[in-house]
């Protein structure tokens, strides 16, 4: 299995504190508050299969090993364990490289990666589903109020969005 592997930076959440109020008849539209809350950046790692069109991903707070890493564990729990060796294309960021994913490596050997050049990042499959995600999300856009669990419904419709 071949997986194109990056994080989505900056994924951030704004809930309103009033909710959108549906469309009335007469053509009045959707009514929107304008006001909203910061609620921080969430960081989305996301690992695209280049076969199937399929998209694992993790959201994590921070870009940091452990998100990186909780996305190696839901790809091991996730693919089947007749696959025997799992290719994972990334770029050159620190993540992949440090101490704890290292170790995680050396614990699943199915788990080979593989590093596209620098400034390269064109290369990487992933890319331009991170690319594609909001243009096909905003053709079928509605009312939503983003928040963790909200990114987490975006995450389960993504793969009908990529196909």
């Amino acid at each position: 299995m071949v997986l194109a592997v990056d994080e989505q930076t900056s994924l951030q959440p704004r809930p309103r504190p009033h909710p959108t109020l549906p469309a009335q008849p007469q053509n009045r539209p959707n009514q929107c508050e304008h006001a909203y809350k910061r609620a921080g950046a969430l960081k989305l790692f996301a690992a695209f299969d280049t076969r199937s069109g399929k998209v694992y991903g993790q959201c994590d707070d921070r870009k940091r090993q452990q998100g990186f890493s909780a996305l190696l564990e839901h790809l091991d729990r996730e693919i089947e364990a007749h696959v025997t060796s799992i290719h994972l294309g990334c770029d050159h960021v620190s993540t992949p490289h440090g101490q704890e994913v290292r170790t995680w490596v050396s614990k699943h050997p199915r788990a080979v990666f593989h590093l596209t050049p620098v400034h390269c990042s064109w290369m990487n499959h992933v890319e331009q589903w991170f690319s594609l995600l909001p243009r096909q999300w905003n053709q079928e856009a509605h009312p939503c109020n983003w928040s963790p669990p909200s990114v987490a419904k975006v995450m389960a419709e993504a793969p009908a969005l990529a196909a």
